[in-house]
């Protein structure tokens, strides 16, 4: 790779020069959501001043050209990803509201008393709350496949796991509070071979690596859109078609039907019959903008620059006595979690502010994931394409001064 062009990206990020407390902003929180380039906020900017109106219902110029806008953002979301159509990629709020669709609609409707639903002990409280709350209505059990103590899953023990009572898999692609990137491809042939369906919840691998969900054979994938660059309020469920014709409708309203009557409705096609309502326009186009940013620079470029940021982190976080940090996993994302000896976490979190850094101190909605390593949270320091190893200096800096201060 040539040399990675981080300091003309950073400018392209107009918070990126904001003071914190009178000192330079070091952002080290991408996990929970990424700062917006210029061209994002361009792309929604435009759209309110020249394009703006309802997409899909009006015969008018602006509504087509709003319409247009948002289905092209539909079809840049299904080349980032290589899915097979556009009618396999639907828009929601999130990767939450993903999980729970695919839960309420293919669950409901294939999942019954006695079935199980098999996750992984390192998942993020949205790819648990809805499978929970899919059993307590069907009377299907969950069952947690168990990680070690690097925050891998133990592989052997997830595929004796795997029975003809399984009737849905569903891992995180690469896990928010560890790091971890799991064995999908594994995963996902071992669950195939027994007839088994997979999702993957990618809300942190999409922003950091290649997605390719043909070459993967995933059955869903879902995703946020302000995790990779892109505005709040938007995220993506991808699933193979035939799957998603077969389901049922997740809510009823506009834009989801073709034809209603006081005794009947006739549903949209796909994607709109998933889609009810008026959507989320300049979220979407600005989802749009940020996939167009991202691949300018390349996915491959971003994911090996980063690489080289977790493991300069990672030699500096060990040289630092006090320090442990949580999650080793020899495949994993540019995650860094940690915790000092007798300082809790939200004093981390708060210290470091105080400097201009900011990470992320909590359970990450992973708390399970904090219950397995006896730790009531973690600090997570957690990187993205903007990021620099002078700024890691500067965390490590700040660390080494904070164990100071507390003696």
């Amino acid at each position: 790779m040539t040399k990675f062009p981080v300091e003309k990206i950073r400018a392209d990020f107009p918070i990126l020069a904001e003071l914190i407390r009178n000192k330079p902003l070091v952002y080290l929180d991408n996990a929970a959501t990424c700062q917006k380039p210029q061209a994002v906020i361009d792309s929604i900017v435009q759209l309110y001043s020249h394009d703006y109106a309802n997409v899909h219902r009006g015969v008018h110029s602006l509504s087509q050209r709003s319409t247009d806008k948002f289905e092209g953002a539909r079809t840049k979301v299904k080349d980032f990803i290589n899915a097979a159509s556009d009618k396999e990629i639907i828009f929601v709020r999130g990767a939450t509201e993903a999980i729970n669709l695919v839960a309420q609609t293919y669950g409901k409707a294939n999942i019954k008393t006695g079935d199980e639903i098999l996750i992984t002990a390192m998942e993020h409280h949205a790819n648990i709350v809805p499978w929970q709350m899919l059993c307590e209505q069907t009377g299907a059990v969950l069952k947690v496949a168990p990680i070690n103590r690097q925050g891998e899953l133990i592989y052997a023990e997830f595929e004796k796991l795997l029975s003809d009572k399984t009737k849905l898999v569903s891992v995180v692609h690469m896990s928010n509070a560890l790091g971890t990137i799991n064995p999908v491809n594994q995963i996902i042939a071992a669950a195939h071979a027994k007839n088994i369906p997979v999702m993957l919840d990618g809300a942190q691998a999409v922003p950091h690596m290649t997605v390719n969900v043909q070459e993967l054979d995933c059955d869903f994938y879902v995703f946020s859109g302000h995790k990779l660059y892109g505005p709040t309020g938007v995220g993506v469920l991808y699933g193979k078609q035939a799957l998603l014709e077969a389901m049922p409708p997740y809510q009823g309203g506009g834009d989801m039907i073709r034809k209603v009557t006081f005794e009947h409705t006739e549903y949209n096609a796909l994607p709109y019959k998933f889609e009810a309502g008026t959507p989320a326009i300049a979220e979407v186009i600005g989802l749009g903008a940020a996939i167009d940013y991202l691949n300018e620079i390349g996915m491959a470029n971003i994911a090996a620059y980063e690489a080289e940021l977790l493991a300069y982190a990672t030699e500096k976080a060990r040289e630092i006595k006090g320090l442990s940090i949580i999650g080793e996993a020899e495949h994993k994302g540019a995650i860094l979690s940690f915790v000092l000896d007798k300082i809790h976490p939200h004093d981390i979190g708060t210290m470091l502010d105080s400097l201009g850094i900011a990470i992320r101190a909590g359970h990450h909605c992973a708390m399970p994931v904090m219950d397995f390593f006896e730790v009531p949270a973690t600090a997570r320091a957690s990187f993205a394409m903007y990021n620099t190893k002078e700024e890691i200096d500067f965390l490590m800096k700040g660390i080494v001064s904070l164990i100071e201060v507390f003696g």
